[in-house]
């Protein structure tokens, strides 16, 4: 008897490996925030600068409190858009792992409006995911292109697409005022 796909992807988690997921944005791939061998194995993966985090996502906002302090306009932001592609730059909460956010002490939150990404969160907890494709080339949206994209290096690759196919609206709100670090689906402020 085999293991439901989603079953499949929490075991390579566990090990430690990388495993593709669809979001509402684009498609992903994720590994354990708490394991640092595997964060590392992402970064490799993507060819991905140590200097740029990878965000973290959460079924809910509440399933991020060991990764991030979510107050303020920030926690607002959240509730009035999550689950959907608005990414949040808060600081981290205390005795989240060190390899994860950045030197300001800061994290990327955000949680996906997709099925497949909420089940697997729901199941996994908080995940380190990023799109599914090396450093400077186009996102994918499908488990295909991911795995076209990145090879081998993933696990297991769980079907499905990203509806969007459009990279998260990011705002950082660590300082005094929020500022807009990338555009994407969510419009926080007229332009």
């Amino acid at each position: 008897m085999s293991s439901s796909p989603v079953n499949q992807a929490l075991d390579a988690l566990q090990r430690g490996l990388l495993v593709g997921v669809p979001t509402d944005t684009v498609y992903g791939v994720a590994a354990d925030p708490f394991n640092r061998e595997a964060v590392a194995r992402l970064y490799e993966i993507k060819e991905r600068d140590r200097s740029n985090p990878i965000p973290i996502l959460g079924s809910a906002a509440d399933a991020l409190g060991s990764i991030a302090m979510l107050t303020g306009d920030a926690a607002s932001a959240a509730v009035r858009h999550w689950p959907g592609g608005l990414t949040l730059v808060v600081p981290k909460a205390e005795g989240a792992p060190a390899w994860i956010g950045d030197d300001r002490n800061t994290v990327a939150v955000r949680v996906p409006d997709h099925p497949v990404a909420l089940e697997l969160l729901r199941s996994a907890g908080p995940l380190a995911v990023t799109s599914a494709n090396r450093s400077g080339e186009p996102p994918t949206r499908t488990a295909a292109e991911a795995r076209y994209s990145l090879g081998y290096g993933v696990a297991v690759c769980l079907e499905g697409e990203a509806s969007l196919g459009e990279a998260s609206t990011i705002v950082d709100f660590s300082g005094a005022e929020p500022v807009l670090l990338r555009q994407g689906p969510v419009r926080l402020w007229s332009s």
